[in-house]
């Protein structure tokens, strides 16, 4: 039976990536994996993020990646560093630009040897573009951050499902199903806890990866939605995290 893996907040942190997809997943090209976005800033190599999903994606794996609130960021970023250079001629870095940096965009920016957004090669910036806000599954609404249960439409607003945090769940508005997310990193125990009692119209998946020195925090999950099943791995990169 073809599985179902929804993996959240990567932040750059390839070689944990690879490792829980290469010893604990271990895809088939029948399987579903789901990704929930930010795939970059804070860890040591978001561009390496980016190639391992894209190359699964090209080697006809089945691949849904989600956009997150940091390859917005990204994308705002680099089009605001385009104007300035196109109008200003400028190649000082723009506030916009060190308020990403403050975010963990620096990290992202040295994982392409560069120093500017702008000079993000097109291909990833094409791909950051094309991503899906949410996917609607049997049971599921897989997003990023959630749903702006305020509006008529949760769905009209795509701001809302990469960057809402506090919001009350109204089933009837998504066909009683429950939310998978990640953005706001909660600690393990909560995790399992929701997993276990299932009690609550969401689940969180973001055990906040860079956390890694703070108990019940610092690793990558992956859960499986036809059994439940989930799957952690802790960081194993050997570098300073924020």
């Amino acid at each position: 039976m073809a599985k179902t893996w929804v993996i959240p907040d990567i932040h750059g942190y390839a070689e944990t990536l690879t490792n829980i997809l290469d010893h604990q997943i271990k895809p088939s090209k029948n399987d579903h994996l789901i990704f929930l976005g930010d795939y970059i800033d804070r860890g040591p190599n978001s561009k390496g993020v980016i190639d391992i999903i894209m190359n699964l994606e090209k080697s006809g794996h089945h691949i849904t990646p989600l956009k997150g609130n940091h390859e917005d960021v990204c994308l705002k970023t680099r089009e605001e560093s385009k104007r300035r250079k196109e109008f200003f001629g400028t190649r000082s870095i723009s506030q916009m630009q060190a308020n990403w940096e403050i975010l963990g965009g620096r990290k992202t920016l040295n994982s392409f040897g560069i120093s500017r957004a702008d000079e993000i090669p097109e291909k990833y910036i094409r791909w950051m573009h094309s991503l899906k806000y949410y996917i609607e599954l049997d049971h599921f609404f897989a997003v990023h951050a959630g749903f702006n249960f305020k509006a008529n439409d949760p769905f009209s607003d795509t701001q809302a499902m990469i960057w809402i945090r506090d919001y009350e769940v109204l089933p009837g508005k998504i066909n009683n199903k429950k939310i998978i997310h990640g953005h706001n990193p909660v600690n393990l125990k909560f995790i399992k806890s929701s997993l276990k009692f299932d009690i609550s119209h969401t689940i969180d998946l973001d055990n906040g990866i860079y956390f890694t020195h703070k108990a019940g925090y610092g690793n990558l999950i992956a859960l499986e939605l036809n059994s439940m099943e989930i799957k952690i791995q802790p960081v194993i990169e050997n570098v300073e995290r924020a």
